[in-house]
């Protein structure tokens, strides 16, 4: 067995041991935020809304909670993992071992991936006790969630390196990530929107994919959604070269 595939699950290992092992933080607090979330606006003020593009208002902001989920929960789970790594300073016996560039960070990645899925299919059982879950297009579904799963990873490796204190870390979750989702269009349709703003809206990335997401689900989309899966690949192609490059030469990590 060669020296990256061992390296690969041992980091694979690490990741999910620490996500199951402080399970009470990892899995649990965004369940309930969830679930709130359902209570509120979905059965609370849903009931008052009515129908949005031809389903239950539940049905229609349901694909746009478990994004929700899944996005902050890849992002935080790599960039808290990789910070504690530099903190700690075994970061540096990585990069000096004979595992590559390559393997560390898909090592880190595979963390987030899976913590976001599994808080995904979390939310989503979830939803079950709301309404009833249909289904359009189950491949859509399925590359969305798993391509947005590495891109916020991604993103989290990135602010990872960046980050000088563990106060750095929470800097674009709260500014940045949080406002963009929320704008994202999780809870309205951006056809609602006066033109202006609806323009201004394209340009929020997080659009396209919970609007493709919820395609998978409804049927039904404000954006064309072969659009926006290339707009998500594109994503990850940037963030994936960034995030290698920085790491393969120590940026972040060697200063």
């Amino acid at each position: 067995m060669s020296t990256n595939l061992i390296g690969l699950k041992t980091l694979i290992r690490r990741e999910l041991i620490r996500i199951v092992r402080i399970w009470p933080q990892t899995l649990v607090p965004p369940v309930i935020t969830m679930t709130l979330y359902f209570l509120i606006f979905g059965t609370f003020i849903g009931s008052k809304i009515g129908v949005m593009q031809g389903v239950t208002y539940l049905e229609f902001i349901l694909p746009g909670l478990i994004m929700m989920s899944v996005i902050s929960n890849s992002y935080l789970n790599v960039v808290s993992s990789l910070f504690g790594s530099k903190f700690q300073r075994n970061i540096e016996e990585m990069i000096i071992s004979p595992m590559s560039t390559f393997t560390i960070l898909l090592g880190f990645i595979s963390g987030g991936v899976f913590r976001g899925l599994i808080i995904g299919s979390l939310v989503t059982i979830v939803g079950l006790a709301f309404t009833n879950i249909a289904i359009f297009n189950l491949i859509v579904v399925i590359a969305v969630v798993c391509s947005t799963s590495v891109l916020f990873a991604l993103g989290g490796v990135l602010n990872a390196l960046y980050a000088k204190t563990f106060d750095d870390i929470s800097i674009i979750p709260t500014f940045i990530i949080t406002p963009l989702t929320y704008l994202g269009g999780v809870f309205y349709s951006i056809d609602l929107l006066p033109p202006f703003f609806r323009t201004l809206s394209l340009f929020n990335p997080i659009l396209y994919i919970i609007n493709t997401f919820r395609y998978g689900f409804i049927g039904v989309s404000d954006i064309n959604v072969m659009y926006s899966l290339g707009v998500i690949a594109l994503f990850i192609v940037i963030f994936f070269y960034s995030a290698y490059t920085l790491l393969d030469k120590g940026i972040g990590i060697k200063e």
